[in-house]
């Protein structure tokens, strides 16, 4: 099959006249892996390019790199080259021994199959020749693609790899393919051990970023008896029971994996904020587990949500290193309810700006709250089982939400805090305070008299403070 080889030209305006270089030179550059995968998904978008050029040793491709632009050596040990400001990552064709810590022999010569047999997916096994455009498929890669199905390339060399395992889980949900029984064996029986936290989260924040159903990722690992081990934290939702009326679509491991494809399909500000509220999403009702209780006839779980942070803190501690992310996710755990409560309540606007403030501690935003809230709210997608009372109240609770982003609009403050009147820079003009405990006491006691009495003049708060002094 001939592939429109243009279409990875074009990556770069330099691509061209290296390819030609390279083939001057006797070598032959293919482009390999994800790159290909994705034109036959009809994936039009290129953020990086692999490209393994044969026939030719490693300094003589570094020298040809070096006449387009300064050349460093990433990936020593794999022959990884990179010309500045070029994305792109330039390889000889290697064979990887056994072991967790292989041994390295680049081969110029290396036959193809022998060269792709290496990766792990069949639908990444997969090269195109830059000069000619032809398709190199020895595993059988595009057939794989079109029938929406994840095979091993060497049984062997997946299972000496567990960061593979983590692979499969997110190309499960980001292509919605599923692995065949082949490939959930192997990774039933694949020693996890040895994986570093940061490939762990770069897996999951794939799923969450760039799937659809990012709950398909995590179904299978509950199909194939990993989850437990992986996030045992989500485990422990499986039959915890929800009442009927206020979730009629299961218990609170259906829910959660619902309200991820939920909160994967809303529109967000930046790629940050999705990532955020994915894994928020993910813990925000993991404090069910030890909360749930039978009530009557129905089921409570009075104070979920201040269990769920520690419970959050455990799952993401296993996971990754991001303390920032670890805050960020603790905040919003322990405030998802808050949006419907405030509503309900009709509580005044000083209690939404004090929530605000709350939130800037982790530069956190009341509208990032509200998709967090939003995302819940719909985590409900069994509709067979929904009666008119559930409709109703799925109806109702909407408004909750809807009344909660015109408020924090109004006010002003679904994106930063209400700013405050009296600031450090006016104490001191008026030689009132210097900075220290005393100022920020000061300034903390300003904002409270703003925010509670809407007093939004100057004059009248440093009145107040100072009265008595």
């Amino acid at each position: 099959m001939i592939l429109d080889k243009e279409y990875f030209l074009n990556f770069n305006k330099e691509l061209s006249n290296i390819i030609e270089k390279i083939a001057d030179n006797d070598g032959i550059a293919l482009v390999v892996g994800g790159a290909v995968r994705d034109y036959l998904l009809d994936n039009k978008i290129i953020k990086d390019l692999d490209i393994e050029v044969y026939n030719l040793d490693l300094n003589k491709l570094k020298n040809i790199l070096a006449e387009f632009g300064k050349v460093n050596l990433v990936g020593k040990k794999f022959g990884v080259l990179r010309i500045n400001r070029i994305n792109i990552d330039w390889s000889l064709p290697r064979i990887d021994s056994s072991g967790r810590h292989p041994e390295v022999k680049i081969d110029k010569n290396l036959d193809y199959k022998v060269a792709f047999k290496r990766r792990d997916l069949t639908i990444n096994a997969m090269g195109v020749n830059l000069n000619t455009g032809e398709l190199i498929d020895l595993y059988n890669g595009e057939k794989d693609l079109k029938n929406k199905i994840l095979k091993a390339v060497d049984e062997k060399l997946f299972l000496e790899d567990p960061l593979r395992f983590y692979r499969v889980m997110s190309f499960y949900g980001r292509l919605n393919m599923a692995p065949d029984e082949n490939l959930d064996l192997l990774c039933e029986k694949i020693d996890l051990t040895g994986v570093s936290r940061e490939r762990i989260e770069d897996e999951f924040n794939k799923l969450f970023l760039k799937s659809n159903q990012p709950s398909l990722g995590i179904l299978w690992l509950k199909k194939i008896n990993r989850l437990k081990e992986v996030l045992p934290e989500v485990y422990n939702l499986i039959g915890v029971p929800q009442s009927k009326v206020y979730h009629p679509e299961g218990d609170v491991f259906v829910h959660t994996m619902q309200t991820l494809d939920i909160a994967a399909n809303l529109k967000y500000d930046s790629e940050q904020d999705k990532f955020i509220i994915m894994w928020a999403i993910l813990c925000h009702d993991l404090g069910k587990f030890n909360t749930t209780e039978k009530v009557n006839d129905s089921y409570r779980s009075y104070g979920h949500e201040l269990t769920g942070v520690t419970l959050s803190e455990n799952l993401l501690k296993k996971i990754s290193e991001n303390k920032g992310l670890l805050k960020k996710v603790k905040k919003l755990v322990r405030y998802h309810m808050m949006p419907g409560q405030l509503v309900r309540q009709d509580s005044k606007d000083a209690a939404y700006k004090r929530l605000a403030k709350k939130l800037e501690h982790e530069n956190l935003s009341l509208e990032l709250l509200a998709k967090l809230a939003y995302a819940d709210l719909l985590g409900r997608k069994n509709l067979k089982n929904f009666n008119k009372e559930n409709k109703d109240l799925l109806n109702n609770n909407k408004k909750l939400i809807d009344q909660f982003i015109n408020k924090i609009n109004n006010l002003k403050i679904n994106k930063f805090p209400e700013p405050a009147v009296l600031t450090g820079k006016d104490l001191i003009d008026l030689n009132l305070a210097e900075p220290g405990k005393k100022m920020g006491d000061i300034l903390a006691k300003a904002y409270k008299l703003q925010i509670e009495n809407n007093i939004l003049d100057k004059k009248e708060i440093i009145k107040k403070i100072f009265k008595n002094k």
